[in-house]
């Protein structure tokens, strides 16, 4: 008898669960996923979507339902489910164990997968980049091993975690290189900032649905391939250095948090991030956990620099900060890159909320930690309109975008844009640069 079971999900690590577990097994019966509401803000409704048949396999020819995870309960006592699969990222231990209770009160077993399962082997040396939280910092590591390791002379590409809201047969294997590659794949902005600065700096960069095709396609133009992880989610291929950014800005969250624990003991190095914005008894309180939970792993220590394009344009000035939408969002934080620029550059914040139009509010209502910032949400049309007249209708001189992508190309707006970037800088030794010469030796040198 097949178990019937449901996978928690966001769209992305619960399709790599699919894949990797469930897909052409007939043990099992997957009746649908479910789309948490809180992480892809605004693109659950009533409307019942299908993961396509053509990429469910054989099993599944009708394709699978994917529905709202309100109507968990619903669906668990409709189809007497044996089993609920949690299958996503950056969602504290006390929620997933509120969302287990909800499975186990309405009659499902409730289950988490370990990578053990759902790690793929590469045919290339892998180096991820994962972390504790969202928002920490992990594309800034990912973008400089890359820049690293092409700099000894060798091949690199990059293979990102999956977000792919759009059509997934078109989106099941991409590959970005010029901007162009995002109107093919039609990306949402939460896409686009994944993406985006990797374009911006000549670099290739896969993601998708099935991660055992993107990792062959991948093979063949790599000598060595970088694993740029989203939110906290863990690695999924077998790794050969694993890098964990940590974010003494939120101190204890990396024992608070799933999956981000569980990278945390998977570690070979940890990144402590942010150290130029850290408070030193908030740094000590990471240390002091990241030991505990992995003693043998090594630490790296970080300055997240941030650099507007034209300071002096902006002292004075009235601004209207734009950040990352995800970091604001789930992510918990109140602050980016670009609030941060603001005050080095003394210019003054505009509160945008009495300008909000339509989902923004919503938003701004679901995040109260949020206030003086907008986040860049983008996963559908109407969203990015709305974030385009909340943009205009701020009294503002100018927009300080601290989010990755280049907003120019998705809104018009009524006012001068400039934009915040921010990278990397090693502090001390070790430096992420002498780690990697220790894995060329290791791994490539061979």
């Amino acid at each position: 008898m097949k178990k019937k079971v449901i996978i928690i999900g966001a769209l992305g690590y619960d399709f790599h669960v699919f894949n990797t577990v469930f897909r052409d097994n007939e043990e099992y019966d997957v009746i649908a996923f479910t789309i948490a509401g809180e992480q892809n803000i605004g693109t659950t409704d009533e409307t019942e979507r299908k993961f396509p048949a053509v990429l469910a396999g054989k099993l599944y020819p009708n394709g699978i339902p994917m529905v709202s995870e309100d109507l968990l309960e619903d669906y668990i006592k409709k189809y007497e489910v044996d089993e609920v699969v949690f299958a996503y990222s950056d969602v504290s231990h006390e929620e997933v164990m509120h969302k287990a209770s909800r499975a186990l009160a309405a009659g499902a077993n409730y289950r988490l997968i370990s990578g053990k399962f759902t790690q793929l082997k590469a045919n290339k040396p892998i180096v991820a980049i994962c972390a504790v939280r969202t928002g920490c910092g992990k594309s800034q590591v990912s973008r400089a091993t890359y820049r690293y390791l092409q700099s000894k002379g060798y091949k690199v590409v990059a293979i990102r975690e999956p977000m792919p809201y759009g059509d997934l047969v078109q989106q099941n294997v991409m590959r970005f290189e010029k901007y162009e590659d995002l109107d093919k794949y039609d990306c949402t902005i939460e896409e686009r900032e994944e993406y985006e600065p990797y374009i911006r700096q000549g670099l290739v960069i896969y993601s998708g649905v099935d991660y055992e095709k993107i990792i062959r396609e991948a093979e063949k133009e790599a000598d060595v391939i970088i694993f740029d992880g989203g939110n906290n989610e863990i690695s999924f291929y077998i790794t050969d250095l694993l890098f964990i950014v940590t974010d003494p800005l939120r101190p204890g969250h990396e024992v608070k948090y799933h999956p981000g624990e569980v990278n945390a003991k998977y570690a070979d190095v940890f990144v402590i991030n942010k150290m130029n914005s850290a408070k030193p008894e908030d740094v000590k309180i990471v240390e002091k956990n990241l030991t505990e939970l992995n003693p043998k792993a090594i630490k790296v220590y970080t300055n997240s620099v941030v650099k507007a394009e034209d300071p002096l344009k902006l002292k004075g000035k009235k601004v209207v900060v734009v950040e990352d939408g995800p970091t604001l969002t789930h992510g918990g934080m109140a602050i980016g890159a670009a609030y941060v620029a603001a005050k080095n550059a003394e210019a003054k914040i505009v509160d945008p909320r009495k300008y909000l139009v339509g989902s923004m509010k919503e938003v701004f209502e679901d995040f109260p930690q949020i206030t003086q910032i907008v986040p860049a949400m983008g996963y559908t049309d109407q969203q990015i309109e709305d974030l385009e007249k909340t943009l205009n209708n701020v009294k503002a001189d100018i927009i300080l975008n601290g989010s990755p992508i280049d907003l120019t190309k998705l809104i018009k707006t009524n006012k001068p844009i400039v934009k915040v970037s921010y990278d990397i800088e090693s502090i001390g030794s070790p430096t992420i640069e002498e780690v990697l010469d220790d894995f060329i030796k290791n791994f490539l040198q061979k």
